[in-house]
């Protein structure tokens, strides 16, 4: 398969899982379940599964053999930093509805395109930019169409605004670790960075031992008895297409295509969440927000049909190499 219809599908897939956390999550805190003991199986369940898939493969085995003891470091603790990202998002998910909450992330795809003109692989040509623009107007435009009676706490809003920098500057990060440059993508830099399936293992496994450690410290009832059984469905949804699919697939996708251009074939995420919480959950949906998603779309559609940008000649590779040795 071309690599950027496989990108492009990645991380379609990816936008859907993620879109799909936040209304397991809402029917999850409807049981009693706070966001941490959410968290801490959601990334124990992501982890499991991650590491399940690598087994299955010998060839994905391989690539985790290969890691570099600075790799796995780098990794993890892209892990612990995924914990700032999901956590404001979903604390602040507790008091702010589905559809306000992933809109307001979607100013990571503009962080990421501007972070990437110095990290990594640029949104080449007017059309991408001009994409890009169409794409973060469709989610101002159905943030808007929300009515204003709906909005919540303002330290609920600013937790779930502090996700979307957070989660910008772990893109570039990991699009760093996997082998992004200036010019190119990790698939163009030989065996310089981790496979995706490596990272997104040590991300989840990160992450779920950071969130473990905070649940067991902070007392929180985080054992199997302790959490309803109607919870558990909304669980086990998060944490294998909210978590495993979602970051293997973005990962695996924006080592394909690049981070900035994965980042704004992600803002299909808020027409899928805020549709299937119109559908699901009764939240309303206007005529601005489909004039919003229509835009999106428009601006996804414009992105992947523009010209393919001629190789650019790559930069040196840093003096600080985390590769597979």
């Amino acid at each position: 398969m071309d690599r950027r219809i496989a990108g492009l599908a990645l991380i379609v897939a990816s936008a859907a899982g993620f879109g799909s956390g936040a209304l397991f999550a809402k029917g999850v805190y409807g049981t009693g379940v706070d966001w941490v003991v959410l968290m801490a199986w959601r990334f124990l369940i992501g982890a499991a599964a991650t590491w399940a898939w690598i087994l299955a493969s010998a060839e994905r085995r391989a690539g985790v053999a290969r890691l570099a003891r600075r790799a796995i470091a780098v990794g993890l603790g892209l892990g612990v930093l995924y914990v700032g990202n999901s956590g404001t998002y979903y604390a602040g998910l507790e008091e702010v509805p589905t559809s306000l909450a992933s809109l307001l992330v979607f100013v990571y795809p503009a962080i990421v395109a501007v972070l990437s003109l110095r990290f990594g692989r640029r949104l080449e040509g007017r059309r991408a930019w001009t994409a890009l623009g169409l794409a973060l107007l469709g989610s101002a435009l159905t943030i808007g169409g929300i009515d204003a009676a709906e909005f919540p706490p303002l330290g609920a809003l600013l937790l779930v605004a502090a996700s979307p920098v957070i989660y910008a500057v772990w893109i570039v990060l990991q699009a760093w670790l996997t082998g992004e440059r200036s010019g190119r993508v990790g698939h163009e830099a030989g065996d310089e960075g981790p496979s995706a399936n490596a990272v997104a293992a040590l991300v989840n496994s990160g992450a779920a031992v950071t969130y473990w450690a905070i649940a067991l410290a902070s007392a929180r009832p985080a054992w199997p008895a302790a959490i309803p059984t109607e919870a558990w469905p909304g669980i086990v949804g998060i944490g294998f297409l909210g978590t495993f699919v979602a970051i293997v697939g973005f990962v695996a996708g924006s080592r394909l295509i690049g981070a900035a251009q994965a980042s704004l074939i992600s803002t299909i995420e808020p027409v899928w969440t805020v549709t299937l919480a119109a559908l699901l959950l009764g939240e309303r949906l206007t005529g601005v927000q489909l004039l919003g998603g229509a835009l999106i779309l428009i601006g996804v559609v414009i992105a992947q049909t523009a010209p393919r940008p001629g190789a650019a000649a790559p930069m040196p590779a840093p003096a600080l190499r985390i590769a597979d040795e």
